[in-house]
């Protein structure tokens, strides 16, 4: 019989090569080379009519830059990208000159990887321990990302949000807001233990970061503070929803700053708050009744299931019954905007899907972080995120909302007067 093999798994790269990962960026290599082949061919084609005074072609390849290494989610992968030379480059005109989408010049990192350094701080690594994470990651090296450059793409981001939160907001406007208080495990400097966030969508339905603040819990001050800051740089006109959950504080607040603003509490965070009210074996069947609330097709006949549900549960789980009827008028408030905007305007989901891989709540961090890192990486996420925030249902509705058309059961009064 064999002797049994032992492996050490404090260092199991000795024993083990990743041949999956190597082929796939070797694959991924090839596929880079490919795109940018085409990406230069594409050039060419683009400029093959200029012509010398000779009648040679103006703009021909030259070659290729010099190799270097693109960190990726795959590890390190090479790029060659071509070279052009334009042959009229002595005259006093801007000489014509290849350059890649794919791989801009001084590009070392993808996106990704921008994304993930601020991920894995937030997670609790340290700035000492990224090399070493980032080496089971990246593969055997990981080049450029030491302690001292992430220090040194830690002060850019920091400089990126102080830039940010001062812009002037003069020239915008947002039609709906998604707030929300998101709390992290991670001990900040100053026992502000909340982030303030703030969505908007603009009039021609793109979702944006808003605000990003730190505050106490979720308190009205906190959110005065906020809402306040958006009036002194610039911000006029009061959004026509805020969408949350009915727990903050931002409530009282938004009557203060922007009392036209309509509320409507957010159904998943509703749903959640009366089901910790039941039973487990009577969640499901609840959970489906409220459910056939907020889908009705009407506001009369949602209030019709929302009495149901009351009949049903009333007599045996009260408190269950009194956290639905407390928000009943608030609840209903999407009915009377475009029914193309049921679907955003039910629940902050644009907050909650952007946060829910990095919530910082499940976070199992030990030491302590000061509130500009904390606002600084959950900043860079936002922003990464929002990059692929889609465009809000039925945004050209937006402009009869913001010049006050009526809208009874999401569908305009001049609709159902013809």
């Amino acid at each position: 019989m064999k002797k049994n093999t032992v492996i050490d798994f404090e260092n199991p790269g000795e024993i083990f090569q990743d041949h999956l990962s190597e082929l796939l960026r070797s694959k991924a290599r090839d596929i880079l080379s490919e795109a940018l082949e085409l990406e230069v061919e594409s050039f060419m084609e683009e400029y093959k009519t200029y012509r010398l005074t000779d009648g040679r072609q103006r703009i021909v390849r030259h070659g290729y830059h010099q190799e270097r290494f693109i960190q990726t989610g795959l590890g390190s992968v090479i790029a060659r990208v071509p070279r052009s030379k334009d042959r009229q480059s002595h005259s006093s005109k801007e000489p014509i000159r290849f350059s890649s989408n794919l791989i801009p010049p001084y590009l070392r990192r993808s996106k990704s990887i921008e994304t993930l350094i601020p991920w894995l701080y937030l997670k609790g690594i340290s700035t000492g321990g990224f090399h070493e994470a980032l080496e089971a990651i990246l593969g055997k090296g990981a080049p450029g990302l030491s302690a001292a450059t992430v220090s040194r793409l830690k002060s850019i981001w920091q400089e990126d949000w102080n830039q940010w939160k001062l812009r002037d907001l003069s020239k915008s406007k947002y039609v709906y807001f998604w707030v929300d208080g998101i709390y992290c495990n991670v001990r900040m400097d100053k026992d502000k233990q909340c982030l303030l966030v703030i969505v908007g969508v603009k009039e021609n339905g793109e979702k944006e970061l808003v605000s990003l603040q730190d505050g106490y819990r979720e308190s009205s001050q906190s959110w005065m503070e906020v809402l306040l800051d958006l009036k002194q740089r610039g911000l006029k006109e009061a959004p026509k929803v805020a969408v949350g959950d009915g727990a903050m504080g931002f409530w009282k607040a938004l009557k203060t700053v922007f009392s036209q603003t309509r509320e409507q509490r957010c159904w998943m965070h509703k749903t959640g708050n009366i089901l910790n009210y039941l039973p487990k074996r009577e969640q499901p069947n609840a959970k489906e009744r409220i459910h056939q609330i907020w889908m009705a097709i009407s506001k009369e006949e949602a209030f019709r299931a929302l009495d149901n549900f009351v009949v049903i549960y009333d007599a045996k789980f009260p408190k269950a019954t009194q956290c639905l009827l407390k928000d009943k008028e608030t609840l209903m408030t999407f009915y009377d905007f475009p029914a193309e905007h049921w679907r955003h305007l039910r629940t902050t989901n644009p907050i909650e899907s952007t946060f829910a891989t990095v919530r910082l709540r499940t976070a199992k961090v030990r030491g302590c972080f000061s509130r500009t890192t904390v606002l600084t990486m959950a900043f860079k996420l936002m922003l990464s995120a929002q990059k692929n925030w889609i465009r809000l249902h039925g945004f050209k509705k937006l402009a009869e909302v913001i010049e006050g058309v009526q809208f009874v059961d999401g569908i305009a009064e001049n609709r159902i007067a013809a």
